[in-house]
């Protein structure tokens, strides 16, 4: 009986930013399902899309921009206030069937009708543990209490990977209703040629990417480095190059293609609930040297060469052990590919779907 009172397909009101993965994870996740069926509103906070972002959004979703900021581009709560408010016109406005925040502190004071599930893709909390090893405190501290809100809040919370899962329990405690749904993103292109070259890719500005390492060790290298992504971050973090190749932001076809393009993919990141970037170039086969952290560990052990997430001269090494023997690194990237065929996005929206289902039942038998 209850099973009747699951409704398929969905009008699925998502929400999302324009500056970091969470847009790609989005509109990858949005993408498939609308191919089962279901129908998706993105709601944006803080800076708005480029044009070439809304485009894309056009061909499969509808879009809407709301006033309130993404909680990490805040230090005053009082800011979020009237989210709970826009999202419920929204519901109302759009027959909304479903929530998919992508932030837990979202669902605070959200009071509506239909399921909410959020999603942790990162948080200052878990930033602060793995990249300072500090607890949070300070101005930052209130980001702590409205998380723990929002997990308490939601029908369902979802963690990227096990790893992040674990962080996320030892930073707030138990979390009821917590699943692991890792990210999934579509085939990259193709290898015609590699040239002798390493590619990263992250948005640099952020402590967390470890941009220092990757400087350091690209001065020790035989091959050059080259780093996609932007420098200077929307609340004025920002950060230099002296021996890496900045290219700069660069759009997300053209990464895809770089990607393909590089004999080696390189992350350097002391902090990564999933990494998607890195889950891109293992689909163009791009075989991978990644920071020693549990996160890659659990995704990626014995199909990825590890380092010292902090030795600039162990991730040299690796790099230039690599560059110099083209076998291990067909093998390498051939294990990369291999693994990146488990993070289809089908498979992650079939595991979507089953929460969603749970936690509308969870919602029906109240």
């Amino acid at each position: 009986m209850l099973q009747s009172l699951i409704r398929r397909p969905r009008r699925i009101l998502m929400t999302v930013d324009a500056v970091g993965g969470v847009w790609r994870y989005a509109l990858d996740l949005a993408r498939e399902l609308t191919h089962g069926g279901d129908s998706i509103v993105l709601a944006g906070l803080g800076p708005e899309p480029s044009e070439e972002q809304a485009k894309e959004v056009q061909a499969f979703a509808d879009l809407a921009w709301l006033k309130t900021p993404p909680d990490w581009m805040t230090r005053n709560e009082s800011d979020l206030e009237r989210l709970p408010q826009e999202l419920r016109a929204l519901v109302c406005d759009c027959a909304i069937d479903l929530i998919h925040l992508n932030a837990p502190t979202q669902a605070v004071g959200l009071d509506v009708p239909c399921p909410v599930v959020a999603v942790s893709h990162s948080c200052v909390v878990t930033w602060l543990h793995a990249v300072r090893g500090q607890a949070v405190d300070g101005e930052w501290a209130w980001q702590k209490d409205r998380n723990r809100r929002g997990f308490d809040w939601a029908n369902a919370v979802i963690a990227p990977s096990r790893s992040h899962a674990d962080m996320l329990e030892a930073c707030y405690g138990p979390i009821a209703r917590l699943s692991v749904v890792s990210n999934g993103t579509p085939p990259g292109p193709k290898a015609e040629t590699r040239e002798p070259m390493v590619l990263a890719a992250a948005r640099w500005w952020d402590e967390g990417k470890n941009a220092a390492t990757l400087d350091q060790a690209a001065s020790l290298t035989t091959w050059p480095v080259f780093a996609a992504g932007p420098l200077e971050g929307a609340d004025g973090q920002r950060t230099s190059f002296s021996n890496v190749a900045a290219l700069g932001s660069v759009c997300h076809d053209e990464v895809r293609r770089l990607m393909a393009q590089a004999g080696i993919f390189v992350s350097p990141s002391v902090y990564e609930p999933f990494g998607l970037a890195v889950l891109e170039a293992a689909t163009s086969a791009t075989p991978l040297v990644l920071a020693d952290i549990p996160t890659y560990r659990e995704l990626w052990n014995g199909a990825a060469m590890f380092y010292d997430a902090h030795d600039p001269r162990d991730l040299a090494r690796c790099l230039d052990r690599l560059s110099d023997d083209a076998q291990h690194r067909r093998r390498l990237g051939g294990a990369a590919a291999r693994r990146a065929r488990k993070f289809s996005p089908a498979r992650q929206a079939a595991a979507m779907h089953k929460i969603y289902d749970r936690a509308a039942l969870a919602v029906a038998e109240r």
